[in-house]
């Protein structure tokens, strides 16, 4: 893929143009801030921009400037970095997305096929988030709905699993159940979320989205790809 880069920190820039090289992509770009690299794609644009959460314009100018990109450019994919798993981050992140589009913590990228697999996902149209935040945003949607609707704490748990993007083979080898239990439970919570089968919905991503944006299911769904 073609990648474009922006970071203030000189060294983590040229480091993470290694590993992608390293993995295959073409770095295209490389820059110290929101403005310049807006500036290079708006020239010649890329399939993925890397964006620090941090760097100018702005404290959080990552997010400003992964606004302006989705806003211009909808099919490119967004991978945000940080050092730090903030909740309210996620948030402005899942008002950019919700599809192609992650937000990752800067020491859980450090590898070849840890970074390969997310870049290859957020291109595929996924939403991925770093599993440090998914407790956090539990924690979060219960603060901001004061109560947690028909899900049960087991419903949850799974639920923060595919937040995550592990499969339904994944969620059976992370909580030690069968397969067929998980395909059972996932159907539970879209029934529950009231999210029938389509074939125009992810319901995957729909549920995560559902339960995590800070007003609950009062929104109306977003339309994300294909069917489950």
């Amino acid at each position: 893929m073609r990648i474009a880069i922006a970071d203030d920190g000189a060294l983590f820039r040229d480091g993470l143009r290694l590993l992608l090289q390293a993995a295959g992509h073409e770095v295209v770009h490389t820059a110290g801030g929101g403005d310049e690299l807006t500036e290079l794609i708006r020239a010649d644009p890329v399939d993925i921009a890397v964006l620090d959460i941090r760097m100018p314009p702005e404290p959080d100018g990552g997010l400003v400037t992964a606004g302006r990109l989705r806003a211009s450019y909808p099919s490119m994919g967004l991978l945000l970095l940080s050092h730090y798993a903030e909740t309210h981050y996620l948030v402005r992140i899942m008002e950019i997305g919700p599809a192609a589009i992650g937000y990752r913590l800067k020491d859980r990228i450090s590898s070849v096929p840890a970074l390969d697999d997310t870049l290859l996902r957020i291109a595929a149209g996924e939403v991925v988030i770093d599993p440090a935040l998914t407790t956090r945003l539990v924690e979060y949607t219960r603060l901001q709905r004061g109560e947690l609707g028909a899900l049960t704490s087991h419903d949850v748990r799974v639920l923060s699993l595919m937040a995550a993007g592990l499969s339904n083979a994944g969620i059976a080898g992370e909580l030690g159940v069968s397969r067929k239990a998980v395909e059972k439970q996932v159907g539970a919570i879209f029934a529950k979320l009231d999210l029938p089968d389509s074939a125009s919905d992810n319901r995957r991503v729909l549920a995560v989205l559902r339960y995590l944006e800070p007003h609950g299911s009062n929104r109306p769904a977003r339309r994300t790809g294909p069917g489950y």
